[in-house]
Order: C-alpha cells, then sequence, then structure tokens
C-alpha cells in the first residue's frame, strides 16, 4: 500500500490528521531503495500515520498545505541525492534531466531543498511541530562544512534550516525512537543518531572548534573534520558540541548497526515498488527501471575513497541482509506483473563486501590508525566471497528468474585477496552475472593521485584485468570491462592525466568514456583537501585545479579531441575487457 499523498487517501483509511508529515524532493517511489519511502513505512508499521508530499510547489501554500499540519513533526528530506549534486553539473551548469522527476525534466527540486523545504513550512505555519531534518543532504552537512557552490564554509545545516532536529545516517532506528519519544512528551535529546541546536554543550562531549574558527583557518578546518571522522563508529564514538553562532550544534553519537534479522524486517515490508499514482500523471521516472527489480544485499563501506561520503553516511561496517530475506525477496519480484525475467542488480554500496567482515571491528569499533583496504587490503579483514557466491547460486535457481546482473560496482582487490573463494567468485560472476560489461573504478592511475583518492596501486588492476580477460575467453563470452575515471581531483595536474592518457592506451588499449570531474560535495576527505589544499594525511601542500577551464581541460585529455582515430567503440570496452553502467 502506498502512504497517502492526498486528502482522500487520509479519508478512504479513515484518517482525520497525521502524525508524521515527510516532504522530500523525489518523487514518491515505494522503495526499498528510496529513504523516504523506508522511513515512511517504518513508522507506519509502528502505528503512526504517515503522509508524504512530494516534490511540493514551494512558491505556493497549495502542495505543504495539502495534508494538514502533523501531530508529531514534520520530516525533510532532499531525496535520494544532494539537491545541489542533483542539480548542478561538476562545472557548475543546471543540469536539464533528474531521474527522479516524473518526465525527467529538471524543474521540480529546489536548490538547496531542505533550506528551501524547512523555510516553506515555517512560513505557512508559524507555530508548528518540529521540523526534523534528514536524508543524504541533510547527514553530510550536519556540521559546519565547506559548500562548492558558495566557495566558502557554511554552518550546519540545522541551523541554516531553522529547524529543531537532525537525524543522520540511514536513521531507521532514530527516526522510530523520536516518534515514540515525542508521542510520549519527553525529550528525545538523548537519542543516538540525532543532532540538535543547545545554548550550551554537554559536558561529556568533545568540543569542535568552531563555525567561526573552521570558517577562517584551514588548520581548525582539518582538525574539527579528523575529529568528527574518527567518531562515527557506533562503538567508540564520543558526543561532539560545535558552536555555530550563540549557540551549540550537539552531535550524538551514531545508532549502533542493524543486526541481520532488523535489516531483513526494514527490506521485507510492504512496498509497492511503484511511483505513486499522483506523481504518475506527470509521467515516468527513469530511476525506476533501476531500482524495481534490484536488490540491496548490505549497507556500509569501508573502502573509504576518500571522494566518497558512504563511510559518513551508512558507516564503515558491513550490515549483511540473510540470504532467506534475499531469496524471499526475489521471489517476491518474479511476482510483479511487469517483471520479465531480470534481476538488474544484486549488490550494495560495493558488490562484494556482502557476507564477511573484520572480527576486531565488530568487537571494538573501527581502526583510527589503519584502514581496511589502504594501502593494501588489511589481514584482519579475511575476504570471503563464500556466502555471496552461494547467495547468486541460490537466486539463479528460483524458476522465473532468466538472469541476474551484479551492477554494483565491484572492489577487484578483495577479489585477488580472497585466496580461497576469490577466483571461483569470479569465475561465477563471468560465467553468469555480466551483463555484456562489468564496471569497475580504478578513477586513476597516477600513484600520487591515487594515494590521494585512497585507492590503491595499478598492480591490482592489471592483474584483475588478465584474470578477467583470461576466464572470458575461456567462457567464450563477449564481455567487456568498462573504467571508471575521475578528473582534477585534489593532486591531480593535467600532466598526470597525460599520464593515465598514455596508460590507458599502453596497458588498457583504450581510453575510457566514462570519466567525470570530481565536485567537492560535503563531508568528504577529498573535498578537506579541495577548500584547504593541503593533505590531511601528511600536511603538505596539495595542488588543487579551482579554475573551470583548467577542470574541463583535464577531463577533456581523455574524453576530448585528442582521444586516437582508432578509437572506435562507443562504450568504454574493449575486447576482451568488460563494461560499466552509469553511476
Amino acid at each position: 500500500m502506498f502512504l497517502p499523498c492526498t486528502r482522500e487517501e487520509m479519508t478512504a483509511l479513515g484518517w482525520e490528521a497525521l502524525d508524521v508529515i515527510l516532504v522530500t524532493g523525489d518523487a514518491y517511489i515505494d522503495s526499498p531503495f528510496i529513504g523516504v519511502a523506508v522511513i515512511g513505512k517504518l513508522l507506519a508499521a509502528e502505528g503512526f500515520r504517515v503522509g508524504i508530499i512530494a516534490q511540493p510547489d514551494w512558491t505556493t501554500a497549495e502542495d505543504i498545505g495539502r495534508l494538514g499540519e502533523p501531530l508529531l513533526f514534520w520530516g525533510i528530506t532532499a531525496g535520494s541525492i544532494d539537491s545541489m549534486v542533483a542539480n548542478r553539473t561538476g562545472s557548475g551548469r543546471r543540469r536539464n534531466t533528474d531521474d527522479y522527476t516524473p518526465g525527467g525534466q529538471n524543474t521540480r527540486r529546489p536548490d538547496r531543498a531542505v533550506i528551501t523545504y524547512a523555510n516553506l513550512i515555517r512560513r505557512h505555519f508559524k507555530q508548528t511541530v518540529p521540523l526534523v531534518l534528514g536524508g543524504i543532504e541533510a547527514s553530510l552537512r550536519r556540521l559546519a562544512h565547506y559548500d562548492a557552490w558558495d566557495n566558502r564554509v557554511r554552518r550546519s545545516i540545522l541551523f541554516d534550516a531553522k529547524a529543531d532536529y537532525l537525524l543522520y545516517g540511514m536513521a531507521d532506528r532514530s527516526v522510530v525512537e523520536l516518534a515514540q519519544t515525542l508521542a510520549a512528551g519527553r525529550s528525545p535529546l538523548t537519542i543516538r543518531g540525532l543532532c540538535y541546536p543547545a545554548p550550551h554543550p554537554p559536558p561529556e562531549a568533545l568540543l569542535l572548534p568552531s563555525f567561526q574558527a573552521v570558517a577562517a583557518d584551514h588548520r581548525a578546518f582539518i582538525a574539527m573534520f579528523r575529529t568528527f571522522y574518527d567518531h562515527n563508529d557506533p562503538l567508540t564514538a564520543r558526543p561532539l558540541a560545535q558552536q555555530q553562532d550563540s549557540r551549540y550544534l550537539v552531535h550524538n553519537p551514531p545508532q549502533p548497526v542493524l543486526t541481520t534479522p532488523e535489516l531483513d524486517a526494514v527490506h521485507e515490508l510492504d512496498f509497492e515498488r511503484d511511483l505513486h499514482p499522483r506523481d504518475r500523471r506527470f509521467g515516468e521516472v527513469r530511476a525506476l527501471d533501476t531500482i524495481r527489480f534490484a536488490l540491496t544485499t548490505h549497507r556500509g563501506c569501508y573502502g573509504e575513497c576518500h571522494f566518497c561520503a558512504i563511510a559518513v553516511h551508512q558507516g564503515r561496517t558491513i550490515q549483511n541482509r540473510s540470504v532467506d530475506s534475499l531469496v524471499r525477496e526475489a521471489t517476491l519480484l518474479t511476482k510483479h506483473p511487469a517483471f520479465k525475467g531480470m534481476i538488474a542488480d544484486v549488490g550494495g554500496p560495493t558488490a562484494n563486501m556482502y557476507g564477511f567482515e573484520c572480527a576486531k571491528k565488530l568487537a571494538k569499533g573501527a581502526c583510527r590508525d589503519k584502514r581496511c583496504l589502504m594501502p593494501t587490503v588489511c589481514p584482519s579483514l579475511k575476504p570471503d566471497h563464500g556466502p555471496l557466491t552461494d547467495l547468486l547460486r541460490r537466486l539463479r535457481a528460483i524458476p522465473a528468474i532468466r538472469k541476474i546482473a551484479v551492477a554494483s560496482g565491484l572492489r577487484y582487490d578483495l577479489i585477488l585477496a580472497d585466496r580461497d573463494h576469490g577466483l571461483a567468485y569470479l569465475r561465477e560472476l563471468v560465467r553468469h552475472h555480466v551483463s555484456g560489461q562489468l564496471k569497475i573504478a580504478p578513477e586513476h592511475s597516477h600513484p600520487a593521485v591515487l594515494a590521494a583518492m585512497g585507492k590503491p596501486g595499478i598492480e591490482p588492476l592489471l592483474a584483475f584485468r588478465r584474470l578477467f580477460n583470461r576466464m572470458t575467453r575461456e567462457e567464450g563470452l563477449d564481455q567487456y570491462l568498462t573504467y571508471y575515471l575521475i578528473a582534477a581531483h585534489p593532486g591531480c595536474t593535467r600532466q598526470a592525466m597525460m599520464d593515465l592518457r598514455d596508460f590507458c592506451r599502453r596497458e588498457l588499449h583504450l581510453l575510457p568514456r566514462q570519466v567525470q570531474l570530481f565536485t567537492p560535495t560535503p563531508s568528504t576527505w577529498s573535498t578537506l583537501m579541495y577548500w584547504t589544499e593541503t593533505d590531511p594525511f601528511t600536511g603538505t601542500p596539495c595542488f588543487v585545479e579551482k579554475s573551470e577551464t583548467g577542470r574541463e581541460r583535464q577531463k577533456a585529455v581523455i574524453v576530448g579531441s585528442e582521444r586516437p582515430a582508432r578509437q572506435r567503440r562507443p562504450t568504454s570496452s574493449s575486447r576482451g575487457g568488460a563494461s560499466k553502467k552509469k553511476r
């Protein structure tokens, strides 16, 4: 059942008022891949009356007022993507299309959507119930942060939006706890995963450098981010506090990771896996084509690429679903009237992190002095692709399924490090689960740039490529590798891009077409480097190409007029390689 989006739907349910109204910058897709749908269904499962206002017109009161005023709180999210990333390219140009908007035209999501929607509610509901921010945009902007579009450090979005609370991360537990606490008339200030404004910091909190200090001093910004990053593991984190103006942002420690039964329960809620009829009147949403018949196996990522915010949002600890739950969901998908035999993806932030974790991390929290995959795979991790291989075989045995693709990105270094099951998994992948192209993301080849990115060297890439090519030939298949690359990352010069071009020609025998400009999004190490022009791990200066012309010239080294004439394939694939889908 869809959650109500109109008064007529509320009336049909016998509801005169709602406990919670969720406002989102996406169309309402009722899917376990869509955060607002998951949060709404979790609250509904606990007995709360929840409605959704999707992509409201922010110039009038008509949309925001159509469901009335909630009794407990407003939940506000920009949607599945930070609105500035959804609306702007890496060069700052306005995007014309939006995969989460009916009809595909980028006309219904405002810039800084969280702030815009909060202001819209305040304008039309003067003394209302609490405003609660959530989703990726709020989560990554919960502290003072560098904003590339303003080219300055901004306050916590909680303060700029004039909201009451912010729930960071996936917020499954914290949003239910918040609703229950508010319904009981109690204070929610001890809920883990919650941020709130306060006149004074709690005595147990670590005091971060103030907003004023980090806005004025790069060294203070680096110190703030390092402390913030170190206190993102639920087993070791302490409360944090940061002065924003005359008040403080209080940042409670994160929620514990979900257990397997808990994560199973989230994904087995009653989702329609469709676009709400009210939105469908305006056209289809492209995102539904990707997520409708896909399976999420796990959450979290310990890859910790410096340009990626997954570790800050979902956490560094893998949270696995059970094989039985995934088989049940896959079987359910086959009964959907639109199902045609294809599972579009089986994966997570990284496809092959399912089923194993570091025992030390699970017991004591993530290490602060070393990383799981950098500079090489940590011996304590003990990669094991056996559970994932068994899962894929179980899924293939479901009668109505003809093909299962693994479209999520892979860490090829993990496959190589798994001496017991890595090759068997890769054989399974090559034989059954590559839909023409397999995407991998080396991102670069220059050692200094890879170090700045937090990525492994080129040796694992070349070793994996040889293995993939050999197995593809042995299976008699026409499959290719697709390589994602990043231009203009901190530490990257035009000469480094020319070296990358030469490497691709010499070793990969092609020039990849999947090259994106680095976009400095909040709460990543790479964005910190971009703003401070400093390597935070060594304290040394770091070259950053900030001019639009220079950034575009770096990208053009690979995809521009310098591409060799012999490159004829329209994709980033080559014989014996594999290919990749859109990120």
